[in-house]
């Protein structure tokens, strides 16, 4: 992926719905034993890490909350 592409993405990110990213999640696991080339696997691997960052995010805030 490049700058903007990443940029894009993570906009996107940002202001989707838990459970869109959810959907676009499993699609990418599920995608992943038919992507061929290096540079699409290090994509998509990127793309689940920023997944998990944004779901960890929104999470955490809820978390420390309930731990006080």
């Amino acid at each position: 992926m490049n700058k903007e592409s990443i940029k894009g993405f993570i906009a996107w990110l940002e202001g989707a719905q838990a459970d869109e990213i959810r959907v676009h999640q499993a699609f990418i696991l599920a995608s992943l034993e038919d992507i061929r080339t290096a540079e699409g696997k290090a994509d998509a691997r990127l793309a689940l890490r920023l997944i998990d960052e944004e779901l960890l995010a929104r999470i955490y805030p809820w978390a420390v909350q309930n731990l006080k």
